[in-house]
């Protein structure tokens, strides 16, 4: 069934051990967890399957047992108003509570979402890190390595489950972000820990698309250029988008048929809450050998991952300066968040967002945490390590900016700070008040 409208997180008890929701479609009922760097045929198997990769190179995909998605055959008038509540961040009440009007559904959810204090975040670099790793990356530009290369760090905050609960309320903060900074490819994946099946929790609010696979056509939109408003876009920012946009063009030629790459659309304008976009798009054909190959995931991956947009050109060159300059890993920021439907005739329709203005929970370390066959995956079974409370972990967040030879250090850094502000407020208590937005 085609997905054509979007339907929003939950904010009721999922049916079934976690769930999924993204833009026209919600899953619940893991029945397991694939890793598609080492099965990639595995998502060619029928299913709907939820996507999550991490920048660092691991691909894992759920496969959920039930799924609701949008009818793409119902009245048009009613898929509009769907369409509507979704981009005011409404979130759809579930079956037995239909009659609950959007905006009631949508405060209730959101007024679950128990988040850090404001103060409680740190950052993986200060400003003088961060400014002294913008300088480091001009080196390697002024020396011929890269020309472009996106520098990030990663915001963390302490945060437990609850009272009662094991692990934060992913479909609660789902609906915090869907009220105060809708965004077109938001979405999360949340398998609580314990659940027989690998514990995975992010919730999205990504305006970037990734990958969309639509018949033979796969498409691409990258975002470089980020202001406050349209007039605060700069030369830099549109050469940037440029040179961005030329290696995602590069990345699909690997997996398309020749010539039949184009750019649809480049230096789009978006507008985002808080801020604006630049936005190219880029779609090809994909090569028959590659589509009907049960190694389609494999061949998309290894040409394209990670994104280009936050990674750098040379891709290869801004990876190995990543690695130097970041101190931690980024994990599933700047990876993919997403989803990938297979149907019973093995025809493949797929959507992963870039995972920006994301949101992940880890526990803590010294908490056992329950994988497959119910053996712990941060400590081997002879060394369980310390506990602490069921619950027990940290909530991240990941900003970065594109550095080029014309960046401004502290330009830089202040980017990163747009990115975050807005969604860590909407996420903290005692923070500034981020109220709806409303394009």
């Amino acid at each position: 069934m085609q997905v054509s409208a979007p339907i929003g997180p939950p904010h009721v008890t999922p049916r079934g051990a976690g769930e999924a929701w993204f833009s026209g479609v919600r899953a619940w009922g893991a029945a397991e967890c694939v890793d598609v760097v080492i099965e990639p045929e595995r998502l060619r198997e029928p299913g709907f399957w939820a996507v999550v990769g991490e920048f660092e190179g691991r691909v894992r995909a759920w496969r959920f047992t039930e799924v609701e998605r949008a009818d793409a055959d119902a009245d048009a008038g009613q898929a509009d108003a769907a369409a509507a509540r979704a981009d005011a961040g409404a979130a759809l009440a579930d079956a037995p509570e239909a009659a609950v009007a959007p905006d009631e559904a949508r405060a209730r959810a959101a007024s679950a979402w128990r988040g850090p204090a404001a103060s409680a975040w740190t950052s993986s670099l200060d400003q003088h890190g961060y400014e002294a790793a913008v300088r480091a990356v001009q080196d390697e530009i002024r020396a011929g390595e890269v020309y472009q290369a996106n520098l990030c760090r990663v915001l963390s905050a302490p945060l437990s489950g609850a009272p009662g609960e094991p692990e934060p309320d992913a479909r609660a903060l789902a609906a915090v972000l869907a009220q105060g900074n809708p965004a077109p490819f938001a979405g999360g994946v949340h398998v609580p820990g314990g659940s027989g099946v690998d514990p995975v929790w992010v919730v999205s609010a990504s305006p970037e698309l990734f990958l969309r696979v639509e018949g033979d056509v796969v498409t691409s939109s990258p975002i470089k250029g980020t202001a406050t408003t349209a007039e605060g876009l700069s030369a830099k920012d549109e050469a940037e988008n440029v040179m961005i946009t030329d290696l995602v063009r590069n990345d699909l030629q690997r997996v398309s048929v020749p010539g039949t790459v184009e750019v649809t659309a480049l230096l789009a304008l978006e507008r985002h809450p808080g801020l604006v976009h630049l936005v190219s798009t880029v779609q090809g054909r994909l090569a028959p050998e590659v589509l009907g190959s049960s190694q389609l995931w494999r061949h998309l991956l290894d040409a394209t991952f990670p994104p280009g947009s936050v990674s750098g050109a040379p891709k290869s060159s801004a990876l190995r300066i990543i690695r130097r300059l970041e101190p931690v890993p980024r994990g599933p920021y700047c990876g993919a968040v997403g989803w990938v439907d297979v149907a019973e005739d093995g025809s493949v329709r797929a959507e992963l967002a870039v995972g920006i203005r994301s949101f992940w929970w880890e526990r803590r370390p010294g908490v056992p945490v329950r994988g497959r066959r119910g053996l712990p995956v941060t400590h081997p079974p002879e060394d369980p390590g310390p506990r602490v409370p069921a619950g027990a972990g940290t909530l991240r967040f990941g900003t970065g900016a594109g550095i080029t030879w014309g960046s401004d250090a502290r330009a830089e850094w202040r980017e990163t700070e747009l990115k975050a502000a807005r969604l860590v407020a909407l996420a903290s208590r005692g923070g500034p008040p981020v109220g709806d937005w409303a394009p």
